[in-house]
């Protein structure tokens, strides 16, 4: 329909380590949603509501709030939306919820009351906007598989995957791992961390493309992965989604209707780590990587990163070449206005175009 809008806003979570906050209003078949997914953190929570009452009218009142996965750059500043706006319904997994499922995967843990008293502890950020949502009274539903928000359809996680990760989390008892096992997993990740950080670069022909050998955290790939056909354009919303995620969603999605691969508008998952992609998966939402660069202004969809001016880290080079192996455009939010939008105005001060250039160096394994 000719009424039919979008504006998909990333706004900027400018902190040393990078966040996510998107806001989203859109129309189709003349109904209208406000619909926000992540909130960066607390102190991202004021420039969120701000966002929303400047360029969405001024509303009272929010469709839908998801909180994609329970990291504190993405959870803490809901907080503030739950408490400014009249919230239809806040879509969050709250792992406690399923501790009588949960407990048999917890040797240590002895009743199903000591296992909720454990994943709530684990869980803080969960916690918190569970409150604010009870006393409320907004209802609190679970984005699992093959839910319906607004005009986004959850691809993932599966019920059954976001068990498994809860139970192999190192945020909760661990049901094999001893102390001293879960000690040395812990020296392990931050030795991971150092490594990652202090990776080289190197020169690298056009196509080549290495990630790293790691996988993301468990939360990470607990992330709600969202897809909508809007106005025409296909959308992927991906939060900090890791392998195994993208993965569920891509054999999801023909349950959905979706044929792959095939996506208008791509969000690059977790601020564009290299932890969260493979070629193999790339391959499967967005086509294969093409024989030579497009020139610039012919690319065939866009992706976005949120990631921080202060955050040495993200993007890596990595990422960004493998997005622009496949024919996109590459835009970092790093302070910018950036925006996704059909029939509706340019804003001014804002920009849908900004393109990051090739790296002609990435990451070595």
């Amino acid at each position: 329909m000719q009424n039919d809008l979008y504006e998909i806003d990333f706004l900027p979570v400018e902190t040393k380590k990078s966040g996510d906050a998107i806001t989203l209003r859109y129309r189709m078949n003349g109904e209208e949603f406000i619909h926000v997914v992540d909130g960066g953190y607390q102190e991202t929570g004021p420039s969120v509501v701000s966002h929303i009452s400047e360029y969405y009218g001024n509303p009272g009142y929010i469709d839908h709030v998801v909180l994609t996965h329970p990291d504190g750059d993405h959870a803490g500043g809901l907080r503030t939306v739950l408490e400014e706006f009249s919230v239809g319904t806040l879509w969050m997994l709250r792992p406690w919820e399923y501790a009588d499922v949960l407990l048999d995967r917890f040797s240590k843990v002895s009743s199903v009351e000591n296992l909720v008293g454990y994943l709530r502890e684990a869980y803080p950020n969960i916690v918190a906007l569970e409150e604010i949502a009870l006393e409320k009274g907004i209802e609190i539903r679970a984005p699992f598989q093959g839910a319906q928000i607004g005009a986004f359809t959850v691809l993932a996680p599966s019920p059954e995957r976001y068990f498994d990760l809860i139970a192999n989390s190192d945020r909760t008892p661990q049901s094999k791992a001893d102390a001293a096992q879960t000690l040395l997993g812990a020296f392990g990740s931050s030795a991971k961390a150092m490594v990652e950080k202090i990776v080289s670069l190197y020169k690298a022909a056009w196509g080549e493309e290495v990630f790293s050998t790691e996988d993301t955290s468990a939360e990470n790939e607990m992330s709600v992965i969202q897809h909508a056909t809007m106005c025409g354009d296909t959308v992927l919303l991906t939060g900090d989604g890791g392998r195994g995620a993208l993965e569920e969603a891509a054999d999801f999605a023909p349950n959905a209707g979706i044929t792959l691969p095939g996506v208008k508008r791509f969000q690059i998952p977790h601020h564009g780590s290299r932890r969260n992609v493979s070629t193999e998966i790339l391959d499967r939402w967005l086509g294969e990587r093409l024989s030579a660069p497009l020139p610039q202004g012919q690319e065939l969809f866009s992706t976005v990163v949120s990631s921080a001016k202060e955050d040495e880290d993200h993007p890596r080079n990595s990422v960004v070449r493998a997005m622009i192996h496949r024919g996109a455009s590459v835009a970092q939010t790093e302070g910018s206005k950036f925006y996704w939008y059909r029939n509706v105005q340019l804003r001014e001060g804002w920009s849908h175009s900004i393109s990051r250039p090739y790296p002609e160096e990435q990451e070595a394994d």
